[in-house]
């Protein structure tokens, strides 16, 4: 799905800060692609832009409304069934990553005829997609796996293409879920792909380049070593045919997210993911580890990275607090120049 920009970020009446992650996430990456908010009575979460109406934002060029709300289940309220209606009459587009679809609505859908717009569910691409093939195709391609979930992979991979820009490489993020839709305006969130057509849908995501030089950044799914998720990170590996991976972590954590199983080690996760990766690239290997530092000071922070680089010999970074370059250092190393 291609989401036209710019975008009027819709944070509804969510209680919190983290209702509204999937709105943080595209501020915090694509602030250009952004011309303001819109928030309804009693909106507790703020992600520091402009409030507007929508006629307002519809003034200011805004093409797409993004619902970036997330609650329990991904419905959607009737609270903000109005402002979706009053969005599409506008002349809007309308995006959500609620597991509910927009045209489910009938309001929303009647508007949408109406109005001929469009409405986009990015958990629900709208491509049928091939099962995977396996077969090697031209291009470079990296992957960010992780030790669980929710541990910084998409962080990681956006991190990654703009270092990697800044270096002088071809390099694209490949968004894998539904906030990296929103972030990158093209995508599919795999975790909604039909199980037979995962490894497909991530040959979809990182297609053959035309200039065998050229990085895929994939964003990654869930863990291999989780019990929930595990199928789709493996899907998603088969089909993205990694030349290279970073590990990311997350240390604070004992067990896994929403179950009780121990988290695995970041050795167990590199020797699992090159064991695994090789049936579609036997060449693939490990570049670097990321490690979200957030709960550490910075003293206890770049000690941890340190250790970690040192005990595995490869570049161990936070993205976020202190930049990837050491793993772009690690990726001209090992396949050479942009």
């Amino acid at each position: 799905m291609d989401i036209t920009k710019p975008y009027l970020l819709f944070l509804g009446d969510a209680p919190d800060q983290l209702a509204v992650k999937t709105a943080a996430g595209i501020v915090d990456w694509r602030r250009d692609w952004c011309v303001g908010q819109h928030r309804l009575p009693g909106c507790k979460a703020d992600v520091g832009l402009q409030d507007l109406s929508i006629m307002d934002a519809r003034a200011l060029g805004a093409r797409t409304m993004i619902i970036g709300v997330v609650n329990a289940g991904g419905v959607l309220p009737d609270s903000w069934i109005g402002a979706i209606v009053e969005a599409l009459n506008a002349g809007l587009d309308v995006a959500s990553g609620l597991h509910m679809r927009l045209k489910e609505v009938p309001a929303i859908a009647e508007a949408a005829e109406a109005n001929g717009r469009q409405l986009f569910d990015a958990r629900h691409p709208p491509q049928r997609f091939a099962t995977g093939k396996g077969t090697k195709r031209s291009g470079m391609r990296l992957l960010t796996v992780g030790t669980d979930c929710s541990v910084g992979k998409k962080y990681t991979a956006l991190a990654l293409e703009t270092a990697m820009r800044n270096r002088g490489y071809d390099a694209d993020f490949r968004a894998t879920g539904q906030t990296g839709v929103f972030i990158s305006g093209r995508g599919a969130a795999v975790d909604a792909v039909v199980a037979d057509f995962i490894s497909g849908a991530a040959e979809w995501i990182s297609p053959e380049a035309d200039d065998p030089r050229h990085w895929d950044v994939v964003e990654g799914q869930g863990s291999l070593f989780h019990p929930s998720f595990a199928g789709v990170t493996l899907g998603l590996l088969h089909g993205s045919q990694p030349d290279a991976f970073v590990v990311c972590h997350e240390p604070t954590r004992t067990t896994m997210r929403g179950v009780s199983h121990p988290l695995p080690s970041i050795q167990e996760v590199i020797d699992l993911t090159i064991q695994c990766g090789k049936l579609t690239n036997p060449a693939i290997r490990c570049i670097g580890i990321a490690i979200n530092t957030s709960a550490l000071d910075e003293a206890a922070a770049q000690a941890m990275l340190a250790d970690v680089g040192e005990a595995h010999g490869l570049p161990a970074c936070d993205p976020v607090r202190f930049g990837v370059e050491p793993i772009v250092d690690r990726l001209h190393k090992e396949f050479g120049t942009s």
